[in-house]
């Protein structure tokens, strides 16, 4: 990347932190203005509109931008090499972290904006999102299952059903800024329902 390039990066990045900020405050989606986010980012709309095309786009891309630090997050975090559970437990702590960095409205929009369906009936954005997630839990299963921490006996298909419905769970708004102290625990009774019996 050259210093052109990378200047530009970095502005493009100036307005999407300016627009999730501004997203995650009273102004919202709804009443969020090209001119606030020019104002917040220290960016000229001319340029706003050149990286990103339009409003929609720059939202759109504010969510991927949010879901791409959960996974860059996970992955630094995978590549720890930690023992299984506290690799589970930092996992956990990451979606909760993040997810308490967002408003209810915030969610609420990316959920709604994440299941909008594309001509296949299927969102896009959150079949690439879900399948990276997977596979790296697949991989801390399997690191589970060499240390002898994750009973033989469930699947694959399983283990993921299992997590998804979890985590979906403490996704959920009202439960998230609530389980944010328990992490530990909850994580612990997540281990214990798929260790082997001794």
């Amino acid at each position: 990347m050259n210093g052109y390039e990378k200047r530009t990066q970095e502005k493009k990045n100036q307005v999407l932190e300016a627009t999730f900020y501004l997203m995650n405050t009273d102004t919202g989606i709804e009443n969020l203005t090209m001119d606030d986010i020019a104002k917040n980012s220290n960016v000229g709309k001319t340029s706003i509109f050149k990286y990103f095309g339009s409003k929609e786009n720059l939202i759109q891309e504010v969510f991927e931008f949010f879901l791409n630090k959960i996974r860059e997050t996970a992955l630094e975090i995978m590549a720890e090499n930690k023992p299984f559970e506290e690799t589970l437990i930092a996992m956990s702590q990451n979606k909760i972290n993040h997810l308490e960095k967002i408003n209810k409205q915030f969610y609420l929009d990316l959920m709604d904006f994440a299941t909008k369906k594309d001509d296949n009936g299927l969102s896009t954005m959150m079949q690439q999102y879900t399948k990276e997630s997977y596979n790296i839990m697949l991989d801390l299963f399997h690191r589970g299952r060499k240390e002898g921490k994750v009973d033989l006996k469930y699947s694959d298909e399983f283990l993921l059903v299992y997590f998804q419905a979890l985590v979906e769970g403490i996704s959920s708004p009202h439960i998230y800024r609530k389980i944010l102290p328990y992490t530990a625990q909850w994580t612990e009774l997540l281990v214990k329902g798929i260790a082997p019996n001794k």
